[in-house]
């Protein structure tokens, strides 16, 4: 049963692309199941999350993160009556944009696209989806619903100032009013990304050894989840103490998220999706005490993980490996592969080739893009350790 604000398939504003509907599934799980079947959606198992992806087999990868997100995502969309296919859907789309080497691999190619518009990772997943994936007779993209790209383009909130290119492009032929709120569904999405990467960052840094469980045991939040495994099983194993201290930390992050939004649903007691767009604020958000204490979390992260001298080492490498290849693609168009030639025939100026060459980049894994690097240009090691979250 679905609350009555919640996003249904029968309503849904359709596709841009008209199709028969399918026997079985919804539009929103069609979405869903050609999200999954995406090329870009396969590459992020080889996208980095925190650790470059061929660090070790337990770290998270962008596509273990976004699962991840999509598991808690759905579980926040039952318990407030949301459609969870949609919800997923947003889910595991969300980091579909992002480049190789996380948000160091964005930071340089929005650099370096500064002259061109410059590069925005949740306006590529839209271009991704609209656009890049070509395997349709009928269409490019995936001819996803309004709803999901909807929560693809603002599940962050609404979008608004001087937009990125790829969003402008796409809201001249579908408009995904984008100055407004977008739906539960996508909201819950957003703040299941928050959770999941608060949460197993924490996890991977424990695993690499960048912080020890006793400095975790004094951040707010966490410390009391400490306390009670403590309380609970006194002499606990170290590896099984940490396991059950941070998923009751997840736990907390997951109730709280879900208290919140019933009494702001409560308050505004929306009729209709359109209630939730129009509100004026998020329905799904973290209470300000519990974002107070995340923000202290976050800070800790910040300093000894992502910037961890480590890190801050591999984050000047891996820039150089983007700085390097984008002039290069940029004046040897001959390089690219025989299927990206057709549009670098058909761009009309610099700017459009510069598009064209920061899409290529952008859908390389970590590996192809060290590789690419090592046999076009030679140079930095391959050894990789810690970039950052993303």
């Amino acid at each position: 049963m679905l609350a009555p604000f919640a996003c249904h398939p029968s309503e849904s504003r359709g596709r841009l692309y008209p199709e028969d509907e399918s026997t079985f599934r919804s539009c929103f799980q069609r979405d869903r199941d050609r999200i999954i079947h995406a090329s870009a959606f396969r590459r992020l198992k080889h996208k980095t999350q925190v650790f470059i992806e061929h660090e070790g087999d337990y770290f998270r990868t962008r596509l273990t993160h976004s699962i991840e997100v999509a598991q808690v995502a759905r579980t926040i969309a039952g318990v407030l009556g949301l459609n969870e296919e949609l919800t997923e859907a947003v889910a595991l789309a969300h980091d579909l944009g992002h480049t190789p080497f996380g948000h160091t691999g964005e930071e340089a190619l929005d650099a370096l696209m500064a002259p061109y518009g410059g590069f925005d990772h949740n306006a590529q997943a839209l271009k991704i989806v609209t656009s890049l994936e070509r395997h349709y007779a009928e269409w490019d993209g995936l001819n996803l619903t309004w709803e999901t790209l909807e929560g693809i383009a603002k599940h962050n909130g609404p979008v608004t100032g001087k937009l990125p290119f790829a969003l402008t492009e796409y809201s001249a032929r579908h408009d995904l009013e984008l100055g407004s709120y977008a739906s539960a569904e996508a909201q819950v999405a957003a703040l299941a990304d928050d959770i999941a990467y608060n949460n197993h960052d924490l996890h991977d840094g424990l695993r690499a050894e960048l912080f020890s469980t006793d400095e975790l045991a004094e951040l707010p939040l966490v410390g009391p989840c400490f306390a009670r495994v403590d309380a609970l099983y006194p002499g606990l194993n170290y590896y099984r103490r940490r396991h059950e201290a941070l998923r009751r930390f997840f736990g907390v992050l997951v109730e709280d998220v879900i208290a919140v939004a019933k009494a702001r649903l409560e308050e505004l007691g929306p009729t209709s999706v359109s209630d939730i767009r129009g509100a004026g604020r998020a329905m799904v958000q973290f209470s300000p005490e519990v974002w107070t204490q995340l923000k202290v979390i976050r800070a800790f992260l910040f300093t000894r993980m992502y910037r961890a001298p480590a890190v801050v080492e591999m984050r000047v490498q891996v820039t150089q490996v983007v700085d390097e290849l984008f002039p290069l693609f940029m004046t040897q168009t001959d390089l690219l592969p025989k299927q990206w030639r057709k549009d670098v025939e058909d761009a009309d100026d610099e700017t459009a080739l510069a598009r064209i060459v920061a899409d290529y980049i952008a859908g390389m894994t970590d590996r192809f893009a060290l590789q690419e690097h090592e046999r076009l240009i030679g140079g930095v090691a391959a050894d990789s350790y810690v970039v950052e979250r993303g």
